[in-house]
């Protein structure tokens, strides 16, 4: 394996759910300095704690994965409640400006970052009764394609990857792999035929937040297995 992050030091937010443990793993194999929290940066003061302590331990702050995920409901549209529609966008929008404005001012000083929002393809496809999910996940995307326009100037590249069907014990626990029925909709709906493997989609991440990516700014990446393209 090639160590296209060697020496990159590496913020990866959630270290304990949906992609992180994978993209820890993956991310050191490629010889990146890797500092994890599992904070809910439910606050702008927690943000700016947590990004001051790594930076306090790895000198500097090169890139930031922002893995962040929740259980999607299945709630009708006319019966979502309130409580639920704020739910979905706590967890996984309103961290994102937070860590925005905690990070940024240190990338500009340093010319140079990446950060990669680890989003879903339910932003990309309809999904019946998925409507507060779905809208929280639209919103990641498109605060990533605006935020990346902003900075791309500053020689930070903001991207995210817009997944489903990978494998990953938030979404695709083993009891949810192992119903008959969910593999028969593995081979209906997805042309790919399987779960994309968490590694192959980590080293995706790993690729985007390589000096080999300096070229994408403020994009959407699909890994699907071909189930979000129409």
């Amino acid at each position: 394996m090639s160590a296209i992050l060697e020496g990159k030091r590496v913020l990866i937010t959630h270290v304990s759910g949906f992609m992180g443990p994978t993209l820890v793993d993956v991310f050191n194999q490629h010889q990146a300095r890797v500092y994890e929290s599992d904070h809910a940066f439910a606050t702008y003061e927690e943000t700016q704690a947590v990004v001051d302590a790594a930076i306090e331990d790895l000198g500097a702050i090169d890139v930031l994965v922002a893995n962040l995920s929740v259980p999607a409901p299945s709630t009708m549209a006319n019966r979502v409640s309130e409580e639920e529609w704020r739910e979905m966008f706590a967890a996984i929008v309103d961290p994102l400006p937070r860590l925005a404005k905690a990070i940024l001012p240190h990338m500009i000083r340093n010319k140079k970052g990446k950060i990669l929002v680890m989003g879903s393809a339910a932003a990309l496809r309809g999904i019946n009764r998925t409507t507060t999910y779905s809208a929280a996940r639209g919103a990641q995307l498109a605060y990533v394609q605006s935020l990346g326009i902003e900075v791309a100037r500053h020689n930070i590249q903001v991207n995210a990857i817009a997944q489903n069907f990978v494998d990953n014990p938030t979404y695709f626990p083993e009891e949810v792999k192992a119903n008959p029925q969910f593999q028969e909709r593995l081979k209906r709906e997805v042309p790919l035929g399987r779960l994309v493997k968490a590694e192959e989609d980590a080293e995706l991440a790993a690729y985007l937040c390589s000096d080999n990516a300096d070229c994408f700014v403020g994009q959407v990446f699909p890994l699907s297995g071909g189930w979000a393209i129409r």
